[in-house]
């Protein structure tokens, strides 16, 4: 840990997570809570509203943090994209507005911003380098999520432009793993097809359906990954993270640079989970992006890549599904 970030007459680095309950947060909060020279803070929902722009500032007025790691956002796949497009631009408007002007405003000079892939053209160039970001039309089923996230980055790099602050953003690919939402409506991908797998087989069920035709690629990343990548991006120092910036951007993709088809992967969750019922998949259902695979190379420059590969990180989350069931109340 650089300690060159403590404050003055502090012997710990004092570090908020937004959004610590949540899938990435959660990861966060294990890894960075287990280096001696860090003070974690956290706070839940009940104990801040990070829509209260008055409550956030306040908080950190009292905290004086030395870092800020926002992993804070209302996400979900396309159901929920497509059902709450208003809440979805709203509500992360307004935590990433309060959470990076507080900072500010209370001088804590370091703040990573997680941003999504989704911020990128539906029709980039393969993989998708930082640079293609405004370079044409969002995928239409998460415009309001994907332009909160432009805003959030570009609000990062105002800040760093006017007040010569620190504040980092890093796009992640589709994430998955322990603590992710897997609401049989308005989950992601992995989590919906696993719950979808786990229903069929407790059912007796002869096959499962699945939106879409199967045919677009995704690359997955796994959330212990994520968090692990974002610490090594905060770690960095100033001169090695603006050169492993490419030129004109200010923000790393974080992810494998390896991809699948959407119908590869239900097959290989199906296999993990023991189904061997029929696969269906419903056309008449939006594919979204025909491909999303995400340009790595800028990040593996600094020094990172990730290390849990698709096939156990599978494994591990049906497990811990399996594992966490009855307390997710889903079923």
């Amino acid at each position: 840990m650089d300690t060159r970030s403590l404050s003055p007459g502090r012997d710990k680095l004092r570090i908020f997570i937004a959004g610590h309950n949540g899938m990435v947060g959660s990861a966060l909060n294990q890894q960075l809570n287990g280096v001696k020279d860090i003070q974690v803070v956290t706070a839940t929902r009940r104990e801040l509203d990070l829509l209260d722009q008055v409550a956030v500032h306040g908080f950190f007025t009292e905290h004086k943090f030395d870092e800020v790691y926002l992993a804070a956002a209302k996400v979900g796949g396309i159901h929920a994209n497509k059902t709450y497009p208003a809440e979805f631009i709203y509500e992360n408007l307004v935590v990433q507005n309060n959470i990076i002007h507080a900072a500010h405003l209370c001088d804590i000079n370091k703040l990573l911003f997680l941003g999504s892939s989704c911020i990128y053209p539906k029709f980039s160039e393969q993989p998708i380098k930082e640079n293609a970001l405004l370079t044409g039309a969002l995928e239409p089923t998460n415009e309001p999520y994907a332009i909160a996230k432009i805003a959030g980055l570009t609000l990062c790099d105002a800040y760093n432009k006017q007040y010569q602050r620190d504040y980092r953003s890093v796009m992640p690919t589709n994430l998955y793993g322990p603590n992710d939402n897997f609401h049989p409506q308005n989950s992601h991908v992995i989590p919906g097809l696993i719950d979808k797998f786990d229903k069929a087989i407790r059912a007796g069920a002869q096959s499962v359906t699945l939106w879409g035709t199967g045919n677009p690629r995704r690359e997955f990343l796994h959330v212990s990954d994520m968090a692990a990548g974002s610490i090594h991006v905060m770690n960095l120092s100033s001169d090695a993270y603006k050169s492993a910036l490419r030129t004109g951007c200010n923000h790393l993709n974080v992810g494998t640079g390896e991809d699948c088809k959407i119908r590869e992967l239900a097959e290989h969750i199906a296999t993990i989970s023991g189904f061997s019922g029929e696969l269906v998949f419903d056309s008449s259902q939006p594919d979204g992006t025909p491909r999303k695979l995400l340009d790595v190379s800028a990040l593996h420059t600094s020094g990172w890549q990730h290390e849990i590969a698709l096939d156990s990180g599978l494994k591990q989350t049906w497990d811990w599904f399996q594992a966490h069931r009855e307390s997710l109340r889903i079923h």
